[in-house]
């Protein structure tokens, strides 16, 4: 039997899709059963789901009245160098396709948000002890955060390897 490569695009747009479908089911359903900033405990206090809208980014970063034009607009831009870099990846290279598509699943998931509504983006999942509270996301700043945490360490590695070729040709 012959042994067949997975290619990227066969692991790149299911994802992709998956993330933005379960993104959107999982916001929809929180705008639908919860009220705003009231906690639903699901795990005691340490995971709850408190509805918030988010007209900033990440860790309430803003750009005061022109947080939804301006986070739209780096969005677009960031998906551009994104669908660039996943191009360039070869055909097997399934890891890189799959870092890619889960920042990319969540940008678009986040950006649909932006472009629906001036409330925001939707965040709902909520962790803590007590008092002490991590900032409240979503399914798609999971994705992005996985992604890119991800990617990262896919760059750093075929950086390292290509400085060990590099080592091991000049020696």
């Amino acid at each position: 039997m012959m042994n067949r490569v997975i290619g990227k695009a066969r692991v790149f747009w299911p994802l992709v899709l998956l993330l933005v479908l379960s993104d959107c089911a999982t916001k929809r359903w929180a705008s639908e059963q919860l009220i705003e900033h009231v906690p639903h405990p699901v795990i005691g206090d340490v995971v709850q789901f408190t509805l918030t809208h988010n007209t900033g980014a990440a860790t309430g970063i803003t750009l005061g009245e022109y947080s939804r034009v301006g986070f739209s607009v780096l969005t677009i831009a960031a998906l551009v160098l994104l669908f660039q870099l996943y191009r360039r990846a070869p055909a097997h290279d399934v890891r890189t396709a799959t870092a890619v598509a889960a920042i990319v699943g969540g940008a678009v998931g986040n950006l649909l948000d932006r472009l629906r509504w001036a409330g925001g983006v939707v965040d709902f999942i909520d962790l803590g002890f007590g008092a002490s509270r991590f900032w409240i996301f979503n399914v798609a700043d999971i994705a992005v955060t996985c992604g890119a945490i991800a990617l990262a360490w896919l760059l750093w590695k075929q950086e390292q390897d290509g400085a060990r070729a590099e080592h091991e040709a000049s020696a």
